[in-house]
Formats: structure tokens, C-alpha cells, sequence
């Protein structure tokens, strides 16, 4: 059955008095005779949104929004029939449910931890799939260790916190002198100059990128991450002229920024535990790496072929995160396409890049910078 015919059906059989209402015996015989293609978990819900109102009732427009949206993966017509309609699910807080197993309490913590909204917990509780699982973020890391192990074997230095000639040799790193090879503005994030920043990126990457991937999906995450990585090598190469750049801080402060600004933004919503010394402890991480790419840029090095790398990646990443993540984060379950300010956003971005493209191209050779030789 089509959804126009089924609409038809609800209209002329089950609410003939144009009521605007069909009860919930009614409406769960509808389900069983005529196969309504709902997603389980929205059908389950909205059952439990009848039967907590007085009447028993479903409203008849919440229904052919819900039918009308079903293509759409993303679509906010279940949360509108919940606000629109000014019912209550039948537990006051996700946290009342019991028996739960170890994965499931895993998934709860999790929408705890990211969304604000006790209707968006729920509806993410429910829904949530195994399949995919937040992949993205585990490969990246993964492969940044792996990295990190060869060049440390390779060159037998493992804690590399300072420039290092053969390190920078990596076709993977940037360099303002390589900045024709256009691979480079994305490879770096996976050189890191030390044990100390690996494991900072690493951490953060697994405890906010996970959880965020599982709850906004990979395409999100991933094109949040990887936007935070370009900005950063592109800042580097507008603002620091003449310093190579390696690490993936500028997507990990994509993530961070991101995740940060929504807490705060919706800090009366957030049911995280000890989310004021989270917050405290998080800022005050970011704030020691920064200083201490900082103090790596502008220590003298130990060799003379060239600067350390460059730290404005941390800051392109951390603005990318508070505007574009932003948006990115508070719109669960809503089309991104639907709203005007994620595409002044992307505007903004795509502006930004067109500009940083010609002025790797041209404005070097303008402005006569010295670029110290490759490595």
C-alpha cells in the first residue's frame, strides 16, 4: 500500500467525523492489517505517546507527518509531533530504565553524554544500530599509531618532540616548500612530533570523536574532522608562512571546539555527570597543548635546517569546530540541507578555501618569502 492510499484509508475509515484524532486500539490494528511501514522504533514510541495521553489518542496530523517523512533518515517530524502535540513519555528520564546490558548502558552514556534533550536520548536509544559502527574515527587513530611506530623503529627515536631532519622528510608531512604536492595539506594528520602529542590526539579522538560518530554518524564526523585538518594546513600556510605542520590537532580541535560549545550552549540540558570539572579538565588540555606547540615554535631548535612546526593549526581547527561543528552538533535528526545558517556556513568555508588556494599560488612569490629548503 502506497502512502497517499494509506492516508486515504486513515481518513475515510478510521476518523470519518474528521475528529483530527485516531484512538490507539485503532490504531495499532491499522499497523497489524495493513503493514504501516514505520520504523519500529518511532512506531514504538508513538505508542507510548498515546497511551500517555488521557484519551488514548493519536493525532491524526502527527501520523501523516510521520508517514509522509519516512524516506527521509533525518527527518524532525517525529520530534515535532512530540512538541507540537505537548505530550510526555511515560518515564520521566531515559535514566529509569533497568536490565539493561553492557552495550545498552554503553549507549545510554552515550546519548547522556552528547545530546541535550531528553526526547533526542530517547529517539537515539531506540534507534541505535550496530551497523555501521563509528568506524572513521577508530581508523584514523589507528593508522596514526601505526605511523608513529614505523618512523620511531626507522629511526629509532620514539619520543620525537622536537624538528627532526628525517622525520620531515616524510612525503606525508607539509612543508611551505611542498605546498605544490596538494596530499600534503591532508597527510599530515597522521605525523605527530612526539609521544606526548600522539597521545593527547589519540585520547581525545577515542573519548569525544567516538561518541560523537555513533551519535551523528560517520559522514558528519568525518566531514567535520577532515574540514578542521584543511583549515588548519591552509591557516598555516597563510599565517605562518615558513613552518612545516604535522599532527591532526586541527581536526581534534574541530571535535573538542565542536562538542565544547554545544555543552555550553545547552549546559541547562546536559544530564552528563561532573560536566563543570569535565569541562575544566578538557580546557585546561587544550590549553597545555597549545602552549606547548607554542613553546615548540618559537624554541630555538636543535638543528639548523629549518623552524618547528607550526602550532596555528590548533586555532584554524578549534574555529572550524565552533562554527561549522556547531551547527553540525544541533542538528540531530534534522536535514542540514533545511537550514540557512549551515549553508552560510559552508559559504563561509568554501570562501575561505578559494581565497587560501590563490594565495598559496601566488601570493609567495608577491610577497618574496624566504621558505627555508625541504628537508
Amino acid at each position: 500500500m502506497d502512502r497517499s492510499s494509506l492516508l486515504q484509508l486513515i481518513q475515510e475509515q478510521l476518523d470519518p467525523d474528521n475528529t483530527g484524532f485516531i484512538g490507539v486500539e485503532t490504531f495499532a490494528s491499522l499497523v497489524h492489517s495493513h503493514e504501516l511501514p514505520l520504523d519500529p522504533a518511532k512506531l514504538e514510541m508513538l505508542v507510548a505517546l498515546a497511551q500517555s495521553n488521557d484519551e488514548g489518542q493519536i493525532c491524526y496530523q502527527e501520523l501523516v507527518d510521520l508517514v509522509s517523512n519516512i524516506s527521509s533518515k533525518r527527518s524532525s517530524s517525529f520530534k515535532r509531533a512530540i512538541a507540537n502535540g505537548q505530550r510526555a513519555l511515560p518515564r520521566d528520564v531515559l535514566l529509569d530504565e533497568t536490565g539493561l546490558g553492557f552495550y545498552k548502558r554503553f549507549v545510554r552514556y552515550v546519548a547522556y553524554e552528547i545530546l541535550p534533550c531528553e526526547m533526542d536520548r530517547r529517539w537515539y536509544f531506540y534507534q541505535h544500530r550496530t551497523c555501521p559502527p563509528p568506524i572513521f574515527m577508530a581508523a584514523i587513530t589507528l593508522t596514526q599509531i601505526i605511523v608513529f611506530l614505523c618512523y620511531g623503529a626507522r629511526l629509532n627515536r620514539w619520543v620525537l618532540q622536537t624538528y627532526h631532519p628525517e622525520y620531515m622528510k616524510s612525503p606525508l608531512v607539509y612543508h611551505p616548500g611542498h605546498r605544490a604536492r596538494a596530499w600534503r595539506f591532508f597527510t599530515y594528520m597522521f605525523m605527530h612530533v612526539g609521544l606526548e602529542q600522539l597521545g593527547f590526539n589519540a585520547l581525545l579522538q577515542l573519548m569525544i570523536g567516538v561518541p560523537l560518530e555513533m551519535v551523528h554518524g560517520i559522514l558528519r564526523i568525518s566531514f567535520l574532522y577532515l574540514a578542521g585538518v584543511l583549515a588548519g594546513s591552509l591557516t598555516v600556510s597563510i599565517t605562518d608562512m615558513r613552518a612545516p605542520l604535522v599532527g591532526g590537532s586541527g581536526g581534534v580541535y574541530a571535535l573538542c571546539s565542536a562538542h565544547l560549545a554545544n555543552v555550553v550552549m545547552n549546559w541547562a540540558g546536559m544530564r552528563c555527570p561532573y560536566k563543570l570539572l569535565r569541562m575544566v579538565l578538557a580546557l585546561v588540555c587544550m590549553s597545555s597543548e597549545v602552549g606547548r606547540a607554542v613553546w615548540l615554535r618559537f624554541s630555538p631548535p636543535l638543528v639548523a635546517s629549518g623552524p618547528q612546526p607550526s602550532f596555528m593549526a590548533h586555532l584554524a581547527g578549534a574555529i572550524v569546530g565552533i562554527s561549522m561543528g556547531l551547527t553540525i552538533l544541533r542538528s540531530y535528526e534534522e536535514n542540514l540541507q533545511d537550514q540557512c545558517v549551515w549553508w552560510v556556513v559552508l559559504l563561509s568555508y568554501a570562501t575561505f578555501l578559494v581565497f587560501a588556494v590563490f594565495w598559496n599560488i601566488f601570493a609567495y612569490d608577491l610577497l618574496g618569502t624566504h621558505i627555508p629548503p625541504p628537508p
